[in-house]
């Protein structure tokens, strides 16, 4: 007699999800770095996360990211982009605009 079948756990690429049609641009991958290095030697990767993410794992897995910036500049935009009351404010912008109660630029007085 034979066992039930089972169904095949190879080919996991076919269950990969789809790139949605758009640009196809890739994101950045961010720099994978063990906690134990990061705690080792911070002031290293926080000067290399100026310029790339540095992905932080505990154990192989995703446990936090270490984001720096190189200007005070890159600080402020990080939290205004970041800031629930900003993204508030421009999703109800959006919003009106769509329905049709912004004001064209052509008509803003100068």
């Amino acid at each position: 007699m034979t066992s039930p079948k089972r169904p095949a756990r190879s080919l996991p690429s076919s269950r990969r999800p789809k790139r949605p049609s758009g640009s196809q641009k890739r994101l950045p991958q961010p720099r994978r770095v063990a906690l134990a290095k990061v705690k080792d030697d911070f002031s290293r990767y926080l000067k290399m996360a100026a310029d790339q993410e540095i992905l932080i794992t505990r154990h192989g897995r995703p446990a936090g990211v270490l984001i720096g910036f190189q200007s005070e500049e890159d600080w402020f935009e990080y939290r205004l982009e970041n800031h629930p009351e900003f993204l508030r404010r421009v999703q109800e912008a959006r919003q009106a605009l769509r329905a049709g109660l912004g004001t064209r630029i052509e008509n803003v007085p100068h």
